[in-house]
C-alpha cells in the first residue's frame, strides 16, 4: 500500500453512494468495491498525479486496470469501466495530499 491515509481519504471522498455505484459497475458488493479501491491505490505508480488529468488518466488507466483485475479476479473490462469513476477521485485526493505537504 502506498499510503494508508490516501486509501482512507479516497474511501471518504467516494462515500457510500459512489461506493455502491462502483460496486454496481463491478458486479460486486460494497466490500468488493472497497477491495478494488485498495488494489487501485496500491497499483498506481508513485508518479501518479504529475501532469494534466487527461494525460495521467491516459497513461495509467490500462496498466492499472490490468493490475487491479489480477489482484481481485474481476474482469479487466469491468475494472476499466469502474476506474472511469474511481481514478478522478484518487487523483483529486493525491493532489490534496501533495498540496498539504507543501
Amino acid at each position: 500500500m502506498r499510503d494508508e491515509s490516501l486509501l482512507s481519504d479516497v474511501l471518504s471522498e467516494l462515500g457510500d453512494d459512489r461506493l455502491r455505484e462502483l460496486a454496481g459497475e463491478l458486479g460486486t458488493d460494497p466490500r468488493g468495491a472497497e477491495t478494488v479501491v485498495e488494489a487501485t491505490v496500491s497499483a498506481l505508480p508513485a508518479s501518479t498525479g504529475e501532469g494534466t488529468l487527461a494525460g495521467v488518466m491516459g497513461r495509467i488507466s490500462a496498466p492499472t486496470a490490468v493490475a487491479v483485475a489480477e489482484r481481485t479476479g474481476l474482469p479487466v473490462d469491468s475494472v476499466s469501466r469502474a476506474l472511469e469513476l474511481l481514478l478522478p477521485v484518487v487523483l483529486s485526493v493525491i493532489a490534496d495530499h501533495r498540496r498539504a505537504r507543501k
